[in-house]
């Protein structure tokens, strides 16, 4: 069953690759983008949460590319389903942490993405189009999600390596009823050495002065965006306690 499972979402993800990626050298949505780098998302409390696909499909060459939600350009390569499937996967369960939202978990989302791409009304849809009608169809403020362009995993160990690992993804905050782009932040980093980037000390301090995997470098990058994503978490105040008068 679970072979099953892995295998109908690697199909779905290379669905939704095939056609975002179509949307990379074609038109972009003519809608008015107005991405917004901090600050406050306006009436956001409900969430559709896509999560990751491969900016470029397996037989692809490297190239660079710009992201058909954005418009950011990243030198990407190749990436894996399992890639995308497992950033998925720690995406949510750091937002299911945060309870920064009510949310709709990427499998559900996964359901409408299939009847969309097996409608006809998917023709001539752009990807933020795209988007959008995945927020309508559950009823969301907005519908968060992010490609990832480049994966390449160290060749070494912890504290010698012949090439370090270099990551880079971004994700987005889509607007439900119009497609307006609420947020959206990048994390494109190649490790190196504290003597080759001094500037960079808080990766050096993070990895504790080793050279990471590309798993785990990809985690600073995830943690930080989260970080800086606007929307403060829900926290649950605590009752107080109302001492009674004798």
């Amino acid at each position: 069953m679970s072979i099953m499972l892995a295998s109908n979402r690697a199909l779905f993800q290379w669905m939704v690759s095939i056609f975002l990626g179509l949307t990379f050298f074609g038109c972009q949505s003519g809608k008015s983008l107005t991405p917004t780098g901090g600050g406050t998302i306006p009436a956001t409390e409900s969430v559709v949460v896509v999560g990751f696909t491969p900016a470029m499909s397996q037989n692809e060459l490297p190239d660079i590319i710009r992201s058909p939600v954005t418009g950011s350009a990243f030198m990407a390569q190749p990436v894996s389903i399992e890639v995308t499937t497992m950033m998925t996967d720690k995406l949510y369960e750091r937002l299911l942490e945060d309870k920064r939202w009510k949310m709709i978990p990427p499998g559900q989302a996964r359901g409408v993405f299939e009847s969309i791409l097996g409608s006809d009304k998917k023709m001539g849809m752009s990807a933020v189009e795209m988007i959008e009608e995945v927020g309508k169809t559950f009823g969301t403020d907005a519908v968060l999600g992010g490609n990832v362009y480049r994966w390449r995993d160290r060749r070494g160990s912890d504290y010698a390596v012949d090439f370090p690992a270099s990551v880079a993804f971004d994700l987005w905050l889509v607007r439900s009823s119009d497609g307006v782009v609420l947020w959206k932040g990048s994390y494109d980093k190649t490790q190196q050495s504290l003597m080759e980037n001094l500037f960079d000390y808080s990766t050096f301090a993070e990895s504790n002065g080793k050279w990471l995997t590309a798993e785990k470098l990809a985690m600073i990058g995830l943690k930080k965006l989260l970080e800086e994503m606007p929307g403060t978490p829900a926290k649950k105040e605590k009752p107080v306690k109302v001492e009674k008068k004798e």
